[in-house]
C-alpha cells in the first residue's frame, strides 16, 4: 500500500494558459499518491516556497490523451466539475501515463475503501438485528 501524499515523479510539463493568448507555460510538476501540484513560474518558484496549484485526485474524473506529434504530446485533464485543463509534455516523458496510472490507483484505492466501509456497515446492521431478535 502507497503512503497517502507520497511523492511519485517531479518534473516540468507545460500549461496551457487561461488567458486570450492561450501561451504554453513551464511548469514544476509534483506528482504524488493523491494529487499533482503545479508551481508557477517553473522551478525557481518551488525553490522559494511558492504555493502550488493543486489537482487533488478525488476532483478529477479523467486525462485524455488528445494528440501525439515527434515532439510532444499534448494531453487534457478533466475535472469533476467538466473544467479542461490542457497540458504538454516531450513524448519520451510519458507524464500523461504517469498522471493517468496514479489516478487509477487512487481510484482503485478509493473503490476498496468504500467497499469495506460497506461490507462493515453491513456487518453492523447484521449484529444490531441479531441483539434485537433476542436468544
Amino acid at each position: 500500500m502507497k503512503v497517502p501524499g507520497a511523492v511519485l515523479r517531479e518534473g516540468e510539463l507545460e500549461k496551457r494558459s487561461d488567458s486570450l493568448f492561450q501561451l504554453w507555460k513551464k511548469k514544476l510538476v509534483v506528482l504524488s499518491t493523491d494529487r499533482l501540484s503545479l508551481f508557477p513560474d517553473g522551478p525557481a518558484a518551488a525553490r522559494r516556497g511558492a504555493r502550488p496549484k493543486e489537482l487533488r485526485f478525488h476532483s478529477i474524473l479523467k486525462v485524455d490523451c488528445v494528440e501525439r506529434t515527434a515532439k510532444h504530446v499534448y494531453f487534457t485533464i478533466v475535472t469533476r466539475d467538466r473544467k479542461e485543463i490542457d497540458f504538454r509534455c516531450p513524448d519520451e516523458s510519458c507524464w500523461n501515463a504517469s498522471i493517468t496510472m496514479a489516478l487509477i490507483d487512487f481510484q482503485n484505492q478509493r473503490a476498496i475503501e468504500d467497499f469495506r466501509s460497506r461490507q462493515e456497515l453491513e456487518r453492523e446492521r447484521e449484529r444490531e438485528q441479531n441483539i434485537l431478535a433476542g436468544p
